[in-house]
């Protein structure tokens, strides 16, 4: 059995720099990770699905280059040549995480499967048998944080363990674009990967049980990006519940999919090539053998903590993805700093009240962060609402990318800004120097009546609240 002051199992976006962090402390401390360095930020997620989205851009940008007076010609997509894009920019940010880390003195890296043996003990399987333990290494920590993350999850849908199905991982390791690509699921995952293949020429179909996309956003938002994505001829069914999935002629270049759907109590038909399941994630905790840690997790297996990251055990931490918070690497990060505030620094830090920004990576993107209208409606939050279309831009315009809308809502007393969705080019950008006023408590009027340089994509902050009604 090895000792170490603190044990982190999972090298993600708040386990690895939690590591370093502890290490560089004097803190003798091991980072324990199954597969990659790095965690699904780096290495499924947005590091190379954003990769592909630059790629499918540029693919965008070039069929309309005669809108632009510029004849391209004909558009041909090697998407193992994307790929390989792809996997060069992920190997480099993981090896220079993995450099880092080897590095790094008072930090041991264990490549292997960790699980709970006692309520501070752990075994790792390795995949090296050939070792003088047989690949199994003991370890005892003081204290111990989980940040193993999350996989996509398969949707209990009838035929699905007989069809050929991608996830969010192997859909951006195929060689050939899919003649026509099927999406269950309508949320940022499903919609990105199906603008990216209809973008590279495939025919995509999105199929949503819900009665709009992106679940979480207001109808005219969510109304706007469906707009979007059929301009671009994206296939969307709503309220459309998959019953049923099927493979037929499998051996004609990897057969035809069916699958059925049922909308207003009758049951149709849609046929592809591909099938990506994007209907949500699952936390990697089945093999933690949490009960041996005193740790609970939730009925969906989700580690229960409090505003500390405290799970119920003594000395037992849960951050990021696997504890059920918002699923995004900069809440991870944030993860990361509560607990290096609270262990090594000796401050207080609590999630309670902190902003969750976010971006969807369809083009144009989504950038929001606070209140939605919907939000504020249930919570009886009283508000002012601005909106306007990106063709009111200037800007976007000129660089004719003027798709999409503004939206803004602000405190009628105290005129402080409460939340705000931008669906437009560098929506994500914009969206944050909103939430910089809304960090430092500015009134909307001070963006109002700001001075932006023209012409710029910020002055289109002044005609924005200046519609706040």
């Amino acid at each position: 059995m090895k000792y170490f002051e603190y044990i982190i199992i999972g090298s993600g976006q708040g386990g690895t720099p939690l590591a370093s962090a502890l290490a560089r402390a004097g803190k003798p401390t091991a980072l324990v990770e199954s597969t990659h360095v790095g965690g699904i930020c780096v290495n499924e997620g947005c590091t190379p699905t954003k990769t592909m989205v630059g790629s499918a851009r540029a693919a965008y940008l070039a069929r309309r280059g005669a809108d632009y007076g510029i004849n391209t010609g004909n558009i041909k997509i090697d998407l193992k040549k994307v790929r390989e894009r792809k996997r060069d920019i992920v190997e480099s940010f993981r090896g220079g995480s993995e450099g880092r880390i080897e590095q790094q003195e008072n930090l041991e890296l264990i490549m292997g499967t960790a699980h709970f043996t006692g309520p501070k003990t752990l075994e790792v399987v390795t995949a090296d048998s050939a070792r003088k333990d047989g690949g199994i290494v003991e370890i005892e920590g003081q204290r111990i944080i989980i940040d193993t993350g999350t996989r996509p999850a398969v949707p209990p849908l009838e035929g699905i363990e007989q069809v050929p199905t991608l996830d969010s991982t192997s859909i951006m390791e195929l060689g050939e674009v899919p003649e026509h690509l099927l999406v269950i699921g309508g949320g940022y995952i499903g919609l990105e990967f199906g603008q990216m293949f209809r973008r590279f020429g495939s025919k995509v179909t999105i199929v949503h049980r819900g009665g709009q996309l992106l679940s979480r956003e207001d109808e005219d938002i969510a109304a706007e990006v469906l707009k979007i994505l059929e301009e671009d001829g994206v296939e969307v069914h709503l309220q459309a519940r998959p019953v049923r999935v099927e493979s037929e002629d499998p051996g004609k270049d990897g057969g035809v999919i069916s699958l059925f759907l049922e909308t207003d109590g009758e049951v149709r038909k849609v046929t592809g090539s591909h099938l990506l399941v994007a209907a949500g994630r699952k936390p990697n905790t089945d093999s933690l053998n949490l009960e041996a840690a005193g740790a609970q997790p939730n009925d969906r297996g989700y580690i229960r903590v409090n505003d500390r990251l405290e799970t119920s055990a003594p000395g037992i931490y849960a951050i990021g993805d696997v504890n059920g918070g918002p699923a995004f690497t900069h809440i991870s990060y944030d993860d990361f700093r509560i607990l290096k505030t609270n262990l090594l620094d000796g401050g207080n830090a609590t999630t309670e009240g902190r902003q969750v920004p976010y971006t969807v990576f369809i083009d144009p993107q989504l950038g929001r962060v606070g209140l939605s209208e919907k939000e504020a409606k249930k919570a009886g939050v009283e508000y002012r609402v601005g909106s306007m279309p990106m063709s009111w831009v200037a800007r976007a315009l000129e660089v004719d990318e003027s798709r999409g809308m503004m939206k803004v809502l602000v405190d009628p007393t105290s005129e402080q800004i409460l939340g705000c969705a931008v669906l437009g080019i560098e929506g994500g950008e914009i969206m944050a120097m909103i939430q910089i006023a809304m960090m430092a408590k500015l009134p909307y009027t001070t963006l109002r009546d700001g001075i932006f340089a023209h012409p710029t994509l910020a002055e289109s902050l002044n005609t924005l609240f200046g519609q706040v009604g």
